[in-house]
């Protein structure tokens, strides 16, 4: 079992921050469904809601001459004792009692990643999160235990079994 320790948000209207990434700090936040988390002008797309990174990776990146304080690397979430990195896309986190987010992707960098860490987005290939879709709403705190789920099952239905009345 993981814990969320960083919940950091982009709000309307923001004070944009000078060499950075534009992220305020919360206790506790509402995450919605086909939104991210409410009020947050990060998210907003249909998958890519939630940037989540993990806390050991966070640390080893500050060693390595990246600003890695919360919300510096750009993600929303910070969450501890998660292997984030090896999660598989479809797999799903439970972040306190119901709100669930699904991995969608890697997170690989951009180039405003790289003008604000003053460093290549390719030195941290591989260790830059995930980006997730929220699929169950819900208010998460710190402190909130964050558990990994099985990956969502997907059913394939064989392109040459087109008679959906079957099933």
């Amino acid at each position: 079992m993981g814990k969320l320790i960083s919940i950091v948000y982009k709000p309307q209207g923001a004070s944009l921050t000078e060499g950075g990434y534009t992220r305020l700090p919360l206790q506790e936040a509402l995450l919605v469904v086909g939104s991210g988390i409410a009020g947050d002008t990060k998210g907003n797309s249909l998958t890519r809601q939630i940037n989540i990174m993990a806390a050991d990776t966070m640390h080893d990146l500050a060693k390595e001459g990246f600003s890695a304080a919360p919300g510096e690397m750009g993600e929303q979430l910070i969450l501890a004792e998660v292997e984030i990195d090896s999660l598989p896309v479809g797999a799903q986190l439970q972040i306190g009692a119901i709100a669930r987010i699904e991995v969608i992707e890697p997170r690989t960098g951009c180039g405003k990643f790289e003008r604000y860490q003053g460093k290549l987005k390719s030195e941290a290939a591989g260790r830059l999160g995930k980006m997730c879709r929220v699929v169950a709403g819900g208010t998460i705190r710190l402190g909130d235990p964050v558990y990994i789920l099985a990956a969502a099952a997907r059913e394939e239905i064989p392109i040459w079994d087109t008679d959906l009345t079957k099933r």
